[in-house]
C-alpha cells in the first residue's frame, strides 16, 4: 500500500507547485500589464505636487525670516530631507514604470503624444525632475553633476517645445485656437522652471532664453483661452481642476524672474498679483469649475 500511495503523493507534491507557479506568473503578467496600460503621463502630477512642496520647504529654510529666528527649530530641515527623499523615490518609481510603458505599450504613449491635451502632460516629469534638482540638498548649482543633470532634463523640454509650438505655426487641425486648453500652460511652466534652474547656476543667457520662450507663449495661450469662441472643445469634468494652472503659470514666472534679475522687483510683483487675482477668481467660480 505504501508503494502505491507514495507515487500518488509525489505526483501531487510536484504538480501543485507547478500549477501554482504558472498561475502566479500569469497573474503577475496580467497585473503588470494592467498597471502599465493605465499609467499615463497624468500620474506625474503626484510627483509635481511633492517636488513643488520640497522646493517650498527648502526656500523656507533659506529665507531671511527663518534665519532671523533666535531659536531655529530643527523641524523644517528634517521635514525637508524627508520630503525630498520621498519625492525622489516616488518620482523614480513612476518614471521607471513609464519607461516600461514606452517599451511595452509604445502605441499608447504615441497616442498621448498626438493628443492635444495628453501631450502637455509629457512636460510634467521633466518639471518634477527640475524642481527636485533645484531643491537637492546634495548638489550645489555650481557643481558639474548639477550641470549634467540639468541638461539631461532640459533637452526633452526643448524638444517638446519644438513639437508643441512648431505645430501652432502650421495649418491644419493643430491651430492653437482649436487645441488650446488650460493644460497647455504646462509647457509654459516647464520653460519657466528651466529658466530658474539656469539662473541658479549663473547661466543668465540660458535663463533669459527659457524665460522669454515661456513668458511669450504664456501671453499667447492666456489671450487665446480668454477669447475662445463658443462651441470649441471643452475639458471633461475630470480635467477641470487643471484650471488652477492659471495660478501656477504667473506665480512660477514671478519666482523665475526673481532668480534671473536677482531681486523681487516690479515685474515679479506684477506676475505675483496676477496669480493672486486668478486664485481669487477661481475660488469664486470653484462650484462651476468642478461641476459634473
Amino acid at each position: 500500500m505504501d508503494s502505491v500511495g507514495l507515487p500518488v503523493l509525489t505526483e501531487l507534491v510536484i504538480d501543485v507547485p507547478s500549477v501554482t507557479s504558472n498561475s502566479f506568473e500569469d497573474a503577475t503578467k496580467q497585473s503588470s500589464s494592467w498597471i502599465l496600460t493605465r499609467l499615463h503621463a497624468g500620474y506625474f502630477r503626484i510627483n509635481l505636487s511633492f517636488c513643488g512642496q520640497t522646493l517650498l520647504w527648502k526656500t523656507f529654510g533659506e529665507s531671511d525670516f527663518y534665519n532671523s529666528l533666535i531659536i531655529r527649530p530643527k523641524l523644517p530641515s528634517a521635514v525637508f530631507v524627508l520630503l525630498w527623499s520621498v519625492s525622489l523615490i516616488m518620482l523614480s518609481l513612476i518614471s521607471l514604470l513609464y519607461i516600461l510603458r514606452c517599451f511595452f505599450h509604445f502605441n499608447m504613449v504615441k497616442a498621448e503624444f498626438l493628443h492635444h491635451v495628453g501631450v502637455n502632460y509629457l512636460f510634467v516629469p521633466w518639471i518634477s525632475w527640475l524642481l527636485l534638482l533645484q531643491s537637492s540638498p546634495f548638489m550645489s548649482p555650481k557643481s558639474v553633476q548639477y550641470v549634467v543633470v540639468f541638461w539631461l532634463f532640459v533637452i526633452p523640454v526643448a524638444l517638446l517645445n519644438v513639437k508643441i509650438y512648431g505645430q501652432w505655426f502650421t495649418k491644419g487641425k493643430r491651430f492653437l485656437s482649436a487645441v488650446a486648453n488650460p493644460a497647455s500652460q504646462l509647457s509654459v511652466i516647464a520653460n519657466l522652471v528651466a529658466a530658474r534652474a539656469a539662473a541658479k547656476m549663473g547661466w543668465m543667457e540660458s535663463a533669459i532664453f527659457f524665460f522669454s520662450i515661456g513668458i511669450t507663449h504664456y501671453v499667447v495661450i492666456f489671450v487665446t483661452l480668454y477669447q475662445r469662441p463658443i462651441g470649441i472643445y471643452r475639458l471633461p469634468a475630470k480635467l477641470r481642476p487643471v484650471f488652477f494652472l492659471f495660478i501656477a503659470a504667473p506665480s512660477t514666472a514671478s519666482v523665475a524672474w526673481d532668480s534671473v534679475s536677482g531681486s523681487f522687483g516690479t515685474p515679479s510683483k506684477i506676475l505675483f498679483y496676477l496669480s493672486f487675482f486668478h486664485f481669487a477668481s477661481l475660488v469664486i467660480k470653484l462650484p462651476v469649475i468642478l461641476e459634473t
